[in-house]
């Protein structure tokens, strides 16, 4: 017979204050992450960052610089935003958080590969153009090795929130998390199939919706949250 704090995400019931803590400040820092890339990018496609505009287009040193900074420190904190989730579940939903867990290292793996390598060797080699050796690195939307690899890294995020959905079973606010996460979730065929079919990309674009709309539900979540009394030291 089981209770009903096991049938039920802890949500509702008291989490520790490290859970709480990180999984408000990796949610929050998701957000502003999120946000600062997705301005980047209106920038770029308006192009004014240095290249042509439009999604098909090559950055520049510049356009690099400001879209992949964030990106690359978007990975660690949604790593560690889906880690807090799995501290949420129940033992109903606690597989699907780790599922959840698995799909979101394989993100920030991936897109840190490709980030890295845009900034420290693409970029400053870009900028005195100096690219030959390099092509194969290059960052070339829809065409391109990365690229490729950047794809599959957004579309292992994708089925890392699909999954994430799953723990938040209540109503209110966890069900705006779940429903967001689920949306966001819902994106991958048009992540993962964009080098076939480009125009894709404008329905993959609702990621600047569901995404910052995931992880700020998610932080304002946290920070609700109630926590269990910290452990006193025990006296020598």
């Amino acid at each position: 017979m089981t209770t009903d704090s096991e049938e039920r995400p802890t949500i509702d019931t008291p989490i520790s204050p490290s859970t709480r803590a990180a999984g408000f400040w990796s949610a929050t820092l998701a957000t502003v992450f999120s946000v600062a890339y997705i301005v980047g990018q209106l920038a770029e496609w308006l192009g004014l960052l240095g290249s042509h505009g439009g999604p098909e287009s090559a950055s520049m040193p510049l356009g690099l610089a400001v879209l992949l900074t964030p990106s690359l420190l978007l990975g660690p904190s949604f790593l560690v935003l889906v880690v807090s989730i799995n501290q949420l579940t129940s033992k109903e939903t606690k597989v699907w958080g780790q599922a959840a867990v698995t799909f979101a290292t394989g993100y920030a793996v991936l897109i840190s590969l490709v980030y890295f390598v845009q900034l420290t060797l693409v970029a400053p080699r870009l900028a005195h153009s100096r690219i030959q050796g390099i092509e194969a690195f290059l960052f070339v939307p829809f065409d391109s090795f990365l690229y490729a690899v950047d794809i599959l890294g957004y579309s292992f995020m994708s089925l890392a929130t699909l999954f994430a959905a799953t723990v938040f079973t209540g109503k209110g606010l966890e069900r705006v998390v779940r429903v967001f996460l689920t949306a966001n979730g819902v994106l991958l065929p048009f992540l993962a199939l964009q080098m076939y079919f480009h125009t894709l990309i404008w329905i993959a674009a609702l990621w600047a919706v569901t995404f910052p709309g995931s992880t700020l539900s998610l932080a304002i979540l946290f920070r609700r949250a109630a926590t269990t009394p910290t452990r006193s030291p025990r006296a020598i």
